[in-house]
């Protein structure tokens, strides 16, 4: 800290000063004042080095590629633990969707796709369509679960969180009350094969339906909706980007304004909310 006050000071004052004067005022060796210069520099450049990489590969490396790339330009060994650094202090992460981890084990429940693409629903709370997304645009990342009704298309529940895990899913469908013999439809993640989910449903007298394994368009909707915040939001303005509770601003507003504003061509250009309370 001290090596860089002094540099940035000799810097403001040398067109006043010949260098030499002012490090003899200051009591510091011009050895030391130019190899602390040296080293502000390549630090300089380290830094912006790092930044040019990650735009150049579109934000697709994580530090630990990154850094390999700088060894290979630089004689010196650079620590990966200065390029996270950097990386962070820039938010220069990788926006790239993580990959999902595999399960060891068989689920313990799955069931047959009872919708078959037909979603379609007579009456509120017949039908519903639930599913997780990432949202990589925080300074950590965030998972959102959120449940549809397919009658009206309006999110009856959702919830944000930073770990996706079972508890998400199940403080998701806890927040509604659901009729017997409703049906719940999702994918083959093993959130929603567990055991806790698969008592929770059973508790709540719901008709677990599930898409076959690796085939997104047997839950559309809910996958639509999910694709439709993204690119309505931080995809069209990479501003929005920011700290995690500014991503859920941005994601709980946007919900707010999806049931209650958002005219649908399906609905008769109405809001789902508003095409509930004119069926009702």
């Amino acid at each position: 800290m001290v090596s860089k006050i002094i540099v940035e000071l000799v810097d403001q004052f040398k067109h006043k000063y010949s260098i030499k004067m002012i490090l003899d005022v200051l009591e510091i060796p011009q050895s030391t004042y130019y190899r602390w210069k040296h080293k502000d520099k390549e630090k300089d450049k380290v830094t912006q080095k790092v930044i040019e990489l990650c735009e150049e590969n579109n934000f697709t490396y994580g530090y630990r590629k990154i850094t390999a790339l700088i060894n290979q330009l630089y004689s010196a060994s650079i620590n990966h633990k200065r390029v996270q650094r950097i990386m962070r202090g820039y938010n220069l992460n990788c926006r790239v969707r993580p990959k999902k981890s595999k399960k060891m084990g068989k689920p313990y429940y799955k069931t047959d796709n009872l919708l078959q693409r037909q979603f379609k629903a007579n009456q509120p709370m017949e039908v519903l369509t639930t599913d997780i997304t990432y949202l990589p645009f925080g300074n950590s990342m965030l998972y959102l679960s959120s449940t549809m009704d397919v009658y009206n298309g309006e999110i009856v529940a959702y919830k944000i969180d930073n770990k996706q895990g079972q508890s998400l899913v199940n403080d998701t469908l806890n927040q509604i009350d659901i009729p017997e013999n409703c049906i719940l439809h999702s994918d083959q993640g093993s959130v929603y094969t567990s055991y806790a989910y698969y008592q929770l449903c059973e508790e709540k007298g719901i008709i677990r339906s599930m898409s076959r394994k690796g085939t997104p368009a047997d839950n559309a909707p809910i996958e639509s909706f999910h694709s439709s915040l993204k690119c309505e939001t931080f995809y069209i303005n990479n501003e929005l980007n920011s700290s995690n509770q500014i991503v859920i601003d941005i994601v709980e507003n946007y919900i707010k304004n999806y049931n209650n504003n958002r005219i649908q061509q399906k609905l008769g250009y109405l809001s789902p909310r508003k095409y509930r309370e004119l069926a009702a």
